[in-house]
Parts: C-alpha cells; structure tokens; sequence
C-alpha cells in the first residue's frame, strides 16, 4: 500500500520513491510491513519464476466499511452520526487522497490483466486536508458535532497523494469518481 512511502519527502509520490519510513517509531510496524510483504513478493517471483503485480494502494472508501476499522472516513462518518466530537488529531493540515472502491477495483484488475510486473500506484490524486475533509463529512451527514483537535499522531504522515502517471500509462486506468 502507499504505506511503503512512510511520512513523503517527495510530493507526490511516484513509484521510483524509496519512502521515509521511521523503522522504530509506533507506526513502524505497519509501514516496514507493507515494505517487506513487497520484498517478500519479488523474492518470491525471482525464486520461482514467476510474475507478481504490486498495486500501491491509497486511502479508499465505499460502501460495507467496517464502523470500527479505524480509518478517518469510518470514524468521521461515524463520529458525525452519533452527534460525537469528530476527532481531528494535530491540526488538521495533514492531507490524504481519498479514492472510491469502485476505482480501485477497475484499477487492480486492470493490473492483474496486464504485464507489468514492477510496483504500480492505484489512487485519486486530489488531496485534500482533514479538516477540510471533517467539514465535509459534518455537513453531509448534518448534526451539529463539534470538531475536537487532540495531539499529533507520531510519524503520522503529513501528505499522502499518488502519482498516477504510471497507472494511466501502463494501464490505461484512472480514478472516474470524484
């Protein structure tokens, strides 16, 4: 997933980043994970001789979210619904690229059905802030939930967007939801 690119000194991310991942930090596990399940892949192809596809995969959303998954989308949505605070942690300037399910879908088996075999980023490029984002999901759902800033997640990323040249490139694909 795009965890591989830890908290980006490059803005966007293309595939040819290496990431800035801290390999201690409370996030270490999750983001190395992602880095060696992608090692482990290619590892894998070469010692057997086969293909393997590697989909980068960036913040999703779409119907049959679990409520209690802990992404920002779910907690926002569900937050709002039940007239909570919407958590915003740190201030809120941090920014994500939100892609609908249906999207990465048409994206990963576009990935599946062609011959590339090296690393490739399935997201929706428009960035947007999470504050931006909590305003967004508390007039949708309507209420009146305060937004509560709490402390700054450690290593939590401070941008997240895809570069997607390569997507529309080798797979003819791009996000069609707004």
């Amino acid at each position: 997933t795009s965890e591989v690119y830890g908290d980006p000194e490059v803005h966007p991310q293309p595939e040819t980043y290496w990431g800035h991942v801290n390999p201690i930090g409370p996030r270490a596990c999750y983001d190395e994970g992602k880095r060696v399940a992608e090692t482990l892949a290619y590892a894998y192809a070469k010692q057997s001789n086969v293909s393997v596809r590697v989909a980068r995969i960036f913040n999703t959303y779409g119907p049959r979210m679990h409520a209690n998954d802990g992404r920002v989308v779910s907690n926002f949505i569900i937050q709002a619904l039940q007239g909570a605070p919407i958590t915003v942690y740190g201030s809120g300037d941090q920014t994500r690229s939100f892609q609908y399910v249906s999207d990465l879908v048409n994206g990963m088996v576009a990935l599946m059905e062609s011959n590339y075999t090296q690393p490739v980023n399935i997201g929706n490029p428009d960035e947007h802030s999470i504050i931006t984002f909590a305003q967004l999901i508390r007039e949708m759902v309507g209420g009146d939930s305060r937004i509560e800033h709490l402390p700054p997640v450690v290593d939590d990323p401070q941008r997240r967007r895809p570069d997607i040249t390569l997507a529309k490139k080798v797979l003819n694909w791009q996000p069609t939801v707004p």
